[in-house]
């Protein structure tokens, strides 16, 4: 039962990111190169952002769910662990994006 829950929050977690993330692509036209990738960046950035604070509640969920369990509190802890990593390195993709574009510059 718990896990039915489970998937269903996260599918449709991810198709309320995908639906806002491409409803945002439109205005992805054919611009120069750089501002094409830093849009790219931008909407990679909101994403993987999006994804990342579902990850938090399941992880947390998962937490609140484990009874005790010393195995699904690893669980949580190794999901939560990967979230905030995944968080930091989508909102750190406009930076990777700026710093390139200082090095072709």
């Amino acid at each position: 039962m718990n896990k039915r829950i489970i998937s269903l929050a996260i599918f449709a977690g991810l198709f309320i990111v995908v639906s806002f993330a491409s409803a945002a692509l439109p205005n992805l036209g054919p611009k120069d190169f750089s501002t094409f990738l830093w849009d790219i960046a931008a909407q990679v950035g909101a994403l993987v952002g999006g994804i990342g604070t579902i990850m938090l509640v399941v992880s947390g969920i998962i937490f609140l769910t484990s009874g005790g369990s010393p195995e699904r509190m690893g669980v949580a802890k190794k999901a939560l662990t990967y979230a905030i990593i995944g968080m930091v390195v989508g909102l750190s993709a406009t930076a990777i994006v700026n710093f390139i574009k200082g090095i072709v510059k």
